[in-house]
């Protein structure tokens, strides 16, 4: 485990020192690790060069709206899935499975199509409502409901509890792993995506960070490392903060149910 924690950290580690080199120190052989000093110039140039901190804006924006409404979407879908007797509710869930096998590719020609004809290119909009339904949360939910007590909501029930008020009152008190689980992954998800806010957003006042990089390099090219590392880590750093805080939750809310047929 320690031989793959290395290799996985190794990138970002190579990622944070040679943003703080000059140009010359990154070419040398034998490879320098340690830059001869610690020089924030290249995240200065970043700044410079692009607008970082609307960038930074949109992608908070987007990424929290994004995983809020993931979360209540998917927990009101999984709800109903466990608590709800409609018909063809075990049908509506192989179909949430099926939606897991399909790649995020395969539906990027239709979206796109949808998204023109809403007049929605160049929108936040655009960026956010395509990609809402998570069957991913629904799954990961619905079999956590699984296992919930059911005495529990039956009493809720009998006290005059309608099923809003089951659902916030105690449902999700008692999922919070689950709910940090898939807020954790949405959140990730929705920081990290390129494909999709590259091809609807071509303003550059409402690019997210990971796509504000292409600005960078149209403007230094590849040559100027130091500054797409710098710009790099400004992308990578709050996502990573994020997983510290949330990871000692991951693994169980992601284990969760995982026995519940």
């Amino acid at each position: 485990m320690i031989v793959a924690t290395v290799v996985m950290a190794l990138p970002l580690v190579w990622m944070a020192l040679a943003s703080l080199k000059r140009s010359d120190e990154l070419y040398r052989i034998p490879l320098q690790w340690l830059p001869e000093r610690f020089d924030l110039a290249n995240y200065a140039q970043a700044a410079e060069s692009i607008p970082i901190g609307q960038l930074f804006l949109n992608s908070a924006a987007l990424t929290v709206a994004g995983a809020s409404l993931k979360l209540l979407l998917g927990l009101c879908c999984a709800y109903a899935l466990v608590f709800l007797d409609v018909p063809f509710r075990r049908t509506v869930f192989v179909v949430v499975i099926f939606a897991l096998l399909i790649p995020q590719q395969i539906t990027i020609i239709p979206n796109y199509t949808l998204v023109a004809s809403l007049g929605w290119l160049n929108t936040y909009q655009g960026i956010l409502v395509p990609g809402l339904a998570s069957a991913f949360g629904t799954f990961l939910f619905r079999q956590h409901f699984l296992s919930l007590p059911l005495s529990i909501l039956e009493a809720a029930q009998l006290d005059g509890a309608g099923h809003w008020r089951r659902l916030w009152r105690f449902v999700v008190p008692m999922s919070g792993p689950t709910i940090a689980a898939v807020g954790l992954v949405s959140v990730v998800g929705e920081w990290n995506e390129y494909l999709w806010p590259f091809l609807v957003i071509d303003d550059a006042s409402k690019m997210t960070l990971p796509v504000g990089l292409t600005l960078l390099q149209s403007i230094d090219g590849m040559t100027n490392w130091g500054v797409l590392m710098a710009a790099t880590v400004l992308v990578t750093l709050p996502i990573l903060v994020v997983f510290l805080v949330l990871q000692r939750r991951l693994v169980a809310g992601l284990t969760a149910g995982a026995v519940t047929g």
